[in-house]
């Protein structure tokens, strides 16, 4: 659940802390009194575009913060799994930060997180719904997934599961047949091309860092002489000259003294052990240096033999790859692709063999799911004709409308529909044809209904999904938020009385201005409060004797309903 949201120069509010509780809250206020913001703040903090005018004038940044106390699984492994570590506890702190010139950043319990990763962990946290969401019910593309969510066990899931894999694999088969279905003029165009290219690749003999080694060797060619100049300097000192003696000798020499002396004494013994290891590494180096000498003797023919040499590795460079490594890579790719081309008939045909048993395990996989959504849709009306009747569209016939093709996609072979006679006698039709926004709100709601016991996500926020809404209707609808709010905790803006009094908490969103600025205030409402806002709401601004009682008994009947329904 949302337990805390701070906001700061977030638009019109400059300052406010919302503590939510569990149950059904709702915030209400006049139209322009800044509600819609705090539903932009939340969807801020979890990963929802915002915009650089969300900033408050004359402010350099807004900062929205939100303290979630969440238990579920989903949620701890995704923060395993994402780098946040397991918590210890269910707290979550989401921070957000959006500054005046654009520039936004996030963080998750004090650790950075992009808005894209942070938006995937926002949907297991919050599901907000709003005039925009039930627009989803107008096109049919979305239908299909609120059946497969009502469909959802472990038969379904397994079939889904296996029908996606073969599916895939499927496609993958059709794709490289494809590919391989090429004319014949294309083919040898093709081999003759490939053929080159790897004759090219194998007459150029090329080993693994060949090239690396040469550039060595022709560095080495280049600076010979200077090379050679400061390695003999250095083996003349190691190994000295008839009137000289070189390191070598002297620690010879020295050695050969002590050696003489070093039973005298431990450290004597010590000291002449270190002087033989030093004159017999001097005289490694220098038997090494002798060699290096010897192979530096480089010759024009050789320096030819190493330019020439990369200068054909340099011309096959510009064809296939940066690198010999690269080329190596690239020969045994086109080896491989002119292979599959000469075999591509025989390939072909085995192609064409695995695809056709794919398409009938997939067809088989696609009618299972069919039965099972077919089951799941029929589940699925009688549920929602029970939400509508309770929402008082009692002669409202729905129907979810499965079609079986021939097409396979990746859920399968069937489309799906949501069908509405809102009244009696009228036929069913789809219904972005005949559903008003006060008949979409309550479908909606009833929808949300039918899937609660599939739904992880603890809270819910409606957004004025009542819009369109009245009487009897909006009573109905206030009832069946505070029976999804006693499993969930739910958010709900809305301009209705009848929702307002069935709340558990109710907060005022009011605008003031003051000293040339606007300011907008969220208030917790006490009994008083409450009764006074509801009289607002149904009388306007002037709230007479009768307004205020006809609030009062709105809200004593709302306590009577919760009792029933908790008895």
């Amino acid at each position: 659940m949302l337990k805390l949201l701070h906001i700061e120069n977030v638009a019109v509010i400059e300052h406010c802390d919302i503590e939510f509780e569990n149950g059904f809250n709702v915030l209400t206020g006049e139209t322009g009194a800044g509600k819609s913001i705090i539903i932009d703040a939340i969807g801020a903090v979890l990963g929802y575009r915002t915009s650089r005018d969300i900033v408050r004038a004359g402010t350099q940044k807004a900062v929205v913060n939100a303290i979630f106390d969440d238990d579920s699984t989903d949620v701890a492994n995704w923060l395993a799994d994402n780098g946040y570590g397991v918590p210890s506890d269910t707290e979550i702190i989401i921070s957000r930060e959006i500054s005046a010139d654009g520039k936004s950043s996030a963080r998750i319990n004090g650790k950075p997180v992009t808005t894209s990763l942070l938006k995937s962990l926002g949907i297991l946290l919050i599901n907000i719904l709003g005039q925009h969401d039930s627009q989803q019910l107008l096109d049919a593309e979305f239908h299909p997934l609120f059946i497969d969510r009502f469909a959802e066990s472990s038969e379904y899931r397994e079939v889904y599961d296996e029908y996606l894999k073969t599916y895939t694999s499927l496609c993958e088969k059709k794709s490289e047949c494809k590919r391989l279905n090429i004319d014949e003029t294309t083919k040898a165009r093709q081999v003759e091309m490939l053929k080159f290219q790897i004759s090219e690749l194998e007459a150029a003999d090329l080993k693994e860092n060949e090239d690396v080694e040469l550039s060595e060797q022709q560095k080495m060619i280049r600076e010979s002489a200077k090379i050679i100049e400061r390695i003999s300097e250095a083996y003349s000192l190691f190994c000295g000259s008839d009137d000289v003696p070189g390191i070598c000798s002297a620690l010879s020499s020295a050695s050969k003294s002590l050696v003489q002396v070093s039973d005298m004494s431990e450290k004597l013994s010590g000291i002449s052990s270190a002087a033989s290891e030093l004159y017999y590494s001097s005289d490694d180096i220098a038997s090494e240096l002798r060699d290096v000498l010897d192979s530096l003797d480089f010759s024009d023919e050789d320096a030819n033999r190493v330019e020439a040499r990369l200068d054909v590795i340099h011309k096959l460079k510009r064809k296939y790859g940066s690198s010999v490594s690269e080329m190596l890579q690239y020969l045994d790719s086109i080896k491989q692709e002119l292979s599959e081309i000469e075999f591509s008939d025989e390939k072909v045909k085995q192609l064409d063999f695995e695809i056709k048993k794919l398409e009938e395990k997939a067809f088989e996989l696609a009618d299972k799911l069919y039965k099972l959504r077919e089951s799941a849709a029929r589940k699925f009306e009688a549920l929602i004709m029970r939400e509508l009747s309770d929402l008082d569209m009692k002669n409202a016939q729905f129907i979810v409308n499965i079609v079986r093709t021939e097409n396979l996609t990746e859920r399968g072979f069937d489309t799906v529909e949501f069908l509405l006679a809102a009244n009696l006698g009228e036929p069913p039709k789809p219904l972005e044809r005949i559903a008003s926004g006060g008949e979409l709100s309550r479908i909606m709601l009833a929808i949300k209904n039918a899937l609660d016991e599939n739904d992880y996500i603890s809270t819910l926020i409606f957004d004025e999904i009542d819009t369109g809404v009245s009487g009897r209707a909006a009573q109905k609808i206030a009832e069946k938020l505070y029976k999804l709010s006693v499993k969930k905790q739910v958010l709900c803006v809305t301009h209705l009385a009848q929702i307002s009094a069935m709340s558990d908490v109710h907060f005022k969103i009011e605008k003031s201005a003051m000293n040339g600025r606007t300011y907008t205030e969220v208030t917790k409402l006490d009994e008083i409060g409450r009764a006074q806002e509801l009289a607002r709401i149904t009388g306007g601004t002037s709230i007479s004797e009768t307004t205020l009682k006809n609030a009062e008994e709105m809200l004593q009947f709302a306590r009577d309903h919760k009792k029933e329904c908790k008895s």
